[in-house]
């Protein structure tokens, strides 16, 4: 059974990403000019680890979070089947 985009889970896994994004992009910003800072670089690797994990787990319930390569898709062609991930 297909795991439904209307449910509580699909908006709770948006969320948990979009938190680990917004962590990633500070992380990012401040090793830009920090980039010696060991504690970050690991932080950095272990939020992009669980991010990673995160959104394979999404594409596999509820499809595609990127397109051009980034995600897989199951048949039939997933990027057809609203709603995406930022119309949410």
């Amino acid at each position: 059974m297909e795991a439904n985009p209307c449910d509580q889970r699909y908006y709770e896994m948006l969320e948990q990403l979009q938190t680990l994004d917004f962590a990633l992009v500070e992380l990012n910003l401040y090793l830009n000019t920090h980039p010696d800072d060991l504690r970050s670089i690991e932080q950095f690797n272990q939020l992009t680890q669980e991010r990673t994990k995160l959104a394979n787990q999404f594409q596999e319930l509820y499809g595609p979070l990127q397109n051009f390569g980034r995600a897989y898709s199951k048949c039939p062609w997933e990027w057809n089947q609203a709603p995406w991930p930022w119309q949410v």
